[in-house]
């Protein structure tokens, strides 16, 4: 009944078409952004500086940690990584329901050494996360956009995203793969 619909991207907007009886003509695309000058400058002393000193490379996941952000996918990544580069850590940097099977999981899969979960971290700690990683990946099985890669971009640190997110559409020099492909 709305006279106006706008999402947050391209695939939100044919999701909304193809599920609802909506007009194209309704519709239309506002991408989210991100505000560079809220980004907390870098703190003295980065977190995980430890890693970094003895040659880690670090893995980052931010989000909720809930069948919809796609964290299972990115533990089983996580131990295909191990296998070929033993000094990768793994952080996942969110709460939620699954955490505790994931903890559960990275510890039958011998990898609980190289996982960390730091629970839900924002503001300067957050921005410092992002600097510390060498990767941040976005393995979400569905994401009508997507903050975390544009906020890790901010701050230099590339990315990894789910072609079934809105995120993909909006960063063309992102390294873009289906969640499912560990």
């Amino acid at each position: 009944a709305a006279d106006h619909v706008c999402t947050v991207s391209d695939w939100t907007k044919c999701l909304l078409l193809r599920e609802y009886d909506i007009l194209h003509s309704k519709v239309q695309v506002v991408h989210n952004g991100v505000d560079g000058d809220v980004i907390p400058a870098p703190s003295p002393d980065l977190p995980f500086s430890f890693l970094k000193e003895v040659g880690a490379k670090i893995v980052l996941f931010v989000g909720r940690i809930t069948i919809q952000k796609g964290p299972d996918y990115f533990l089983e990544m996580a131990a295909r990584v191990l296998q070929h580069e033993p000094r990768a850590f793994f952080i996942f940097a969110g709460s939620g329901d699954m955490e505790q099977q994931l903890i559960q999981k990275a510890s039958e899969l011998g990898i609980s050494d190289d996982v960390l979960f730091t629970g839900f971290i924002r503001g300067q700690e957050l921005y410092d996360t992002y600097r510390a990683a060498d990767v941040c990946v976005m393995p979400s099985v569905s994401e009508p956009l997507g903050i975390v890669p544009l906020e890790s971009l901010l701050v230099g640190t590339p990315v990894l995203v789910s072609k079934q997110s809105g995120a993909s559409e909006v960063l063309p020099n992102a390294l873009k793969v289906d969640f499912w492909d560990v």
